[in-house]
């Protein structure tokens, strides 16, 4: 029901800050769940953010809280990750992701392509 692409990654020195966009294009996008997630090279992916479809409740990972911010705007089909400070530790390929709800307990995950974070120290 819905595609996303990552773009903004890049290679930046420790300390610095890079945005990660996600354009979704498809059906009902605002009514989803928005996530980002990352997998550092030989790691399973993890968890970073998500943000509610309201774009006001917030969850973070405790090794990014502090630093990242994630945010949303509907009306671009858009969802964002700014992440400041950034660390060695951040390096991974970033990955948007959309939950939608078909229960209460049940839903749906869609992925974007991911994008390259490079963090040198």
């Amino acid at each position: 029901q819905v595609q996303l692409v990552e773009s903004g990654g890049g290679s930046v020195r420790a300390g610095g800050s890079l945005r990660l966009s996600c354009a979704a294009s498809g059906r009902t996008y605002s009514t989803y769940n928005m996530g980002w997630f990352r997998q550092p090279p030989g790691k399973e992916r993890e968890f970073v953010a998500t943000i509610n479809w309201t774009g006001r409740n917030t969850d973070y990972a405790a090794s990014v809280k502090g630093r990242f911010t994630i945010s949303r705007d509907n009306a671009k089909n858009t969802a964002y990750l700014q992440m400041n400070n950034l660390k060695p530790e951040d390096t991974a390929v970033y990955y948007c992701n959309a939950r939608a709800y078909v229960a209460p307990s049940k839903w749906d995950d869609y992925w974007g392509q991911g994008t390259q974070v490079t963090v040198s120290s």
